[in-house]
């Protein structure tokens, strides 16, 4: 069956793989951290391109984890139905996939700055590394922010050619916030993982403490946060932003109790979504105004 599917249909199932829509939580960053290097809207070719290494990024590293983890995946009933176990793309096809995405990265650090260009194998390199840290160590959580982390600081350093110590801690922020929501994301798993030796920080600490992990780290996120409107001399507009952050991670977690894990969904995906599209907008009129 899967062979006679249409290419039209294969990209479809693809995106589906790679939860395509999952980019609205690094972009917004990503295009703060833009806004920030100069306290101005840049010009659209760099727009342009930093979305562009963001895609390409994004893809790549979506594709690689659902390659990396497809033996795991095809024993979790959870994963079980995604493309790759259930047989609807085989895994030269998702390696194409792999070579595109990081081929469009590529190309658009080359249009960007000479530092973003020297840094494109580190970017690969933090890709390939994040999906196998769940094998040995609970810090993976940690892993994947960093990765994502990566998005302010990269189109930071697009724009800029240069590192800064706001940069640095926008990435901090995001960092903290993304594996905050990814412990909550893991308690899905808790069985699982605790039965085939996954590390995760709920199968290692237990659902009710690694809740209590996540809610701190979603303290220290948006602490950071306002560390970097504190450097950058930033207006108004950005410190309602981080408030409003903060009123939605507090509905975040009273979404999700160590007895109740049903609307785990809401809390990773619609809250955290939310979040950072609130972020970008009230930055970006911080910016304007």
């Amino acid at each position: 069956m899967a062979s006679s599917t249409i290419p039209a249909s294969k990209i479809k199932i693809f995106l589906e793989m790679i939860k395509f829509e999952h980019t609205v939580f690094a972009l917004p960053f990503a295009y703060i951290g833009a806004l920030l290097v100069g306290k101005e809207v840049p010009s659209g070719m760099d727009l342009l391109w930093i979305t562009l290494a963001m895609v390409g990024a994004r893809t790549a590293a979506m594709s690689l984890n659902r390659i990396i983890d497809r033996h795991i995946d095809a024993q979790n009933p959870r994963t079980a139905n995604r493309a790759i176990p259930k047989g609807l793309l085989s895994v030269a096809e998702v390696w194409l996939y792999v070579v595109l995405s990081l081929l469009l990265l590529l190309v658009a650090t080359l249009n960007l700055s000479e530092l973003a260009f020297k840094l494109f194998p580190v970017a690969v390199l933090a890709l390939v590394v994040y999906p196998y840290t769940k094998r040995f160590t609970w810090a993976c959580h940690f892993v994947l922010g960093a990765t994502l982390a990566l998005a302010p600081l990269g189109a930071w350093i697009a724009i800029s050619g240069s590192f800064a110590p706001a940069a640095v801690l926008l990435g901090a922020g995001v960092m903290f916030w993304v594996a905050g929501f990814d412990i909550i994301y893991a308690c899905d798993d808790y069985d699982f993982d605790r039965k085939n030796g996954i590390y995760s920080i709920p199968a290692c600490f237990g659902i009710s403490k690694a809740l209590k992990i996540s809610s701190m780290f979603h303290v220290i996120a948006p602490i950071i946060f306002l560390a970097v409107g504190i450097i950058l001399d930033l207006g108004w507009f950005y410190f309602a932003g981080v408030v409003t952050a903060v009123l939605i991670l507090f509905y975040e977690h009273s979404l999700v109790k160590p007895h109740d894990l049903s609307r785990g969904g809401v809390a990773f995906f619609t809250m955290n979504g939310i979040l950072s599209m609130v972020m970008f907008v009230f930055t970006f009129l911080d910016i304007l105004f």
